[in-house]
């Protein structure tokens, strides 16, 4: 069967996550950025659900190209994640179009739990020799989307790193899966589908324009449980592969 892992950035999907049980959660704040660090209250609050949490470690949003002052926050951050219970962290960097194998050695020995590579992988200009560099360094699995936008429009590369990796490292496939689609990237061979199952809220606010008042909207993303439980129970049907 393949996995499920569920991104979650706020209370609301941690409630979604405990009801749904996703094999694991991804969890970060500020998910249209591509994702930063939670609070310290956030991953505990995560922590007690007892769903496997995975803290995404990022100190900005932008690249992945880090100075040692950032790696030295990322390593930091890391200890305290697991100090709060995570079952594991999410980090990545680049040196120009490579992995930062410094910064995935530092990672993994700061870490309690497993490491997971995420998707600056796309970012790399050799994704099979990046992927034996991983496995040799000792990371668990790495996210990413083919190099493509969406997972959905790189099936062939996916297949071809799930059967590159055999069996070293996991493969789980990333960005734009939703239910619609889960089921054809899951058909690939990869180890886990990641996604955020997310839905839109609008709020309507009250602004201040000088001395008149108006009406403005705020928008922003949530995790949606319908959308959740379908895509978890398309992935536990399973596929003939």
């Amino acid at each position: 069967m393949t996995a499920f892992e569920l991104a979650v950035q706020g209370p609301t999907g941690l409630t979604v996550a405990e009801r749904v049980r996703p094999a694991r959660m991804e969890l970060c704040a500020a998910l249209s950025t591509g994702g930063i660090t939670p609070s310290a209250g956030l991953i505990e609050a995560a922590a007690a659900t007892g769903v496997p949490v995975h803290v995404l470690v990022r100190p900005r949003e932008g690249g992945f190209v880090y100075d040692d002052a950032e790696k030295r926050t990322i390593v930091a951050d890391i200890r305290q994640a697991a100090r709060l219970g995570a079952a594991g962290v999410v980090i990545g960097g680049l040196v120009g179009d490579a992995v930062d194998l410094d910064l995935v050695r530092r990672a993994r020995d700061a870490s309690d739990g497993e490491v997971t590579f995420h998707r600056a992988f796309d970012q790399v200009s050799d994704q099979r020799a990046s992927l034996d560099q991983l496995a040799a360094e000792g990371v668990t699995r790495v996210l990413t989307s083919g190099g493509r936008a969406a997972a959905i429009d790189a099936l062939d590369e996916l297949r071809a790193l799930a059967a590159h990796a055999a069996g070293r490292i996991q493969i789980m496939a990333g960005a734009g899966v939703t239910s619609r689609n889960a089921a054809a990237i899951a058909e690939t061979g990869v180890d886990a589908v990641h996604a955020s199952a997310k839905r839109t809220v609008v709020d309507r606010l009250a602004v201040s324009l000088g001395s008149a008042a108006g009406a403005g909207e705020a928008r922003y993303a949530t995790t949606d449980e319908g959308e959740a439980v379908a895509i978890r129970e398309i992935l536990a049907r399973g596929v003939a592969l």
